[in-house]
Parts: C-alpha cells; sequence; structure tokens
C-alpha cells in the first residue's frame, strides 16, 4: 500500500492527466482546474501550482477527482 507524499503542484497535474485520463479545463492565478467526463458524468478538481502541496490539500484535490489516494500515491 503505497504512502501518500507531499507533491508539486506541476507533478500532481502531470500525474492527474496522463495517468488518470484528466484534461486542463482552464487556469486562474496560480490554480488550474482539471475534468474528465465519465460514466456517472463530468469530473473536476481544482490544483494549486504550488512548489509544494501539503498532504490534507492533496487529499482534497483527489477526493474531488474521485481517486483512490493509495491509487494516486502509486505514480509519486
Amino acid at each position: 500500500m503505497p504512502k501518500l507524499r507531499k507533491v508539486s503542484g506541476k507533478t500532481a497535474i502531470k500525474i492527474l492527466c496522463n495517468e488518470f485520463g484528466f484534461k486542463i479545463s482552464g487556469r486562474s492565478g496560480s490554480h488550474v482546474r482539471l475534468s474528465k467526463i465519465t460514466s456517472e458524468g463530468k469530473v473536476g478538481t481544482v490544483v494549486p501550482l504550488h512548489y509544494e502541496i501539503k498532504i490534507g490539500t492533496l487529499r482534497g484535490i483527489l477526493k474531488l477527482a474521485k481517486i483512490d489516494p493509495d491509487e494516486f500515491g502509486r505514480y509519486v
């Protein structure tokens, strides 16, 4: 079971886009909106472009994206 670690915003976006099928749908300042279409409808999340995203913030991002933290942890 991989442990969730702190990552940069750029790394989180790269993993979400390349491994989980998200696309960049917009940007506002230092935050990037990601979205994808699933069978349940549109799923989206917002990722801050910080040097380091704290674990709690990353868990919130993954909760909005409907991704299991352990599954995300495999790619970190």
